[in-house]
């Protein structure tokens, strides 16, 4: 018998946000790789793009025509994942395996910035914060709506994350129920907040930093961080320190200090590999369903699929669609890798 490392020896480790587990392998980093690689663009793009329909004044899809816009643009998405109609809808409840039911919702895009070449960790603070205030009335403006209970507001990045159009932008879904994971995560942070009478993340953020192994960056307002129980091999979350439970919520110094964060890990993702680093990210807070929701606190997911260069992703193949979520890398090592990578981006000092 011997004793356990935690850094070496098999173990799983439990998600308290969807009651779930994820097994670490930490062993596993060691093997070598003889699997597929990804193709990275190393094309340079140009500030603006007569073919994209993203770009100013330039002609979307459904024939319209985007405004010579000069800060962020929303616009309803032509191909959306939800309609607005009302259908009517009488639930059978004696169907047991195929039930069903409308959903109804808007999807709308949200253009970062007129440049066709910047990504988050390329533009100026200003700009990003001026990104937090299109979310902040985007998520008002969408959660006033009646029928609306949830705003999901998240990122693609990169082909590799299924992003059909390199121009800076993200989504908005904005939904009649709440999704499944946030479904989880509401109930696992509603039971804790009505047992402790404290938010699970603001518990959870001053045990983190006590312990510091898992913090990429900190400011006065948010902590960027690698989960202890991360699936993705470089995997972080923001969350505010402060117990706030949507981002209109926050005050002019939380929002200069979330711009701030959220450049200062998007770069440090950029210099990881030298590459736009590709991943899938997303804000988590309160639903838009008229009740207070004490037991939400803002946070900000990054699920990047980046293994060990630009090229080698982690997959989620056989054991992790048949048993669990599983990873390598433990999520110690990859805040320490996060942490010790330069704030300046690697274009800044490539062209100094």
């Amino acid at each position: 018998m011997k004793n356990f490392d935690i850094n070496e020896d098999p173990h799983r480790r439990f998600n308290p946000l969807i009651n779930e587990w994820v097994l670490v392998s930490p062993h596993r980093a060691k093997r070598p790789w003889q699997g597929q690689n990804e193709t990275i663009s190393t094309e340079e793009l140009p500030k603006y793009d007569p073919t994209c329909y993203l770009c100013p004044g330039n002609v979307r899809a459904n024939g319209m025509n985007n405004p010579q816009y000069e800060s962020s643009f929303v616009f309803e998405n032509d191909f959306a994942a939800m309609k607005q109609d009302e259908i009517i809808f009488e639930d059978d409840i004696k169907h047991t395996f195929f039930k069903a039911k409308p959903e109804q919702g808007i999807s709308r895009v949200v253009c970062f910035s007129p440049r066709h070449d910047l990504t988050l960790p390329e533009m100026e603070i200003a700009d990003i914060e001026n990104i937090i205030r299109t979310w902040q009335k985007e998520y008002t403006d969408l959660g006033n709506i009646k029928f609306i209970n949830h705003v999901q507001i998240f990122e693609n990045k990169g082909s590799v994350m299924g992003c059909s159009n390199p121009h800076p932008h993200g989504q908005i879904w904005a939904q009649s129920s709440l999704p499944t994971q946030v479904e989880k995560t509401q109930n696992s942070l509603k039971s804790y907040y009505d047992k402790n009478q404290t938010t699970l993340l603001e518990d959870y953020v001053k045990a983190e930093l006590k312990a510091g192994d898992r913090i990429v960056i900190e400011n006065d307002h948010f902590v960027a961080l690698v989960p202890f129980w991360a699936i993705w091999p470089y995997e972080t979350m923001i969350i505010s320190k402060r117990a706030v439970n949507k981002i209109t919520n926050f005050t002019e110094d939380e929002s200069t200090a979330f711009a701030k964060i959220l450049k200062q890990l998007t770069t440090k993702y950029d210099n990881l590999f030298n590459t736009s680093f590709p991943y899938s990210s997303g804000i988590h807070q309160s639903p838009t369903d008229g009740l207070i929701h004490p037991e939400w606190h803002f946070h900000m997911h990054f699920y990047p699929p980046l293994l060990r260069s630009a090229t080698v992703k982690k997959f989620m193949v056989g054991y992790e669609m048949l048993g669990e979520s599983q990873r390598d890398i433990t999520p110690e090592k990859s805040a320490e890798i996060l942490r010790q990578l330069s704030d300046v981006h690697y274009k800044s000092l490539v062209k100094a």
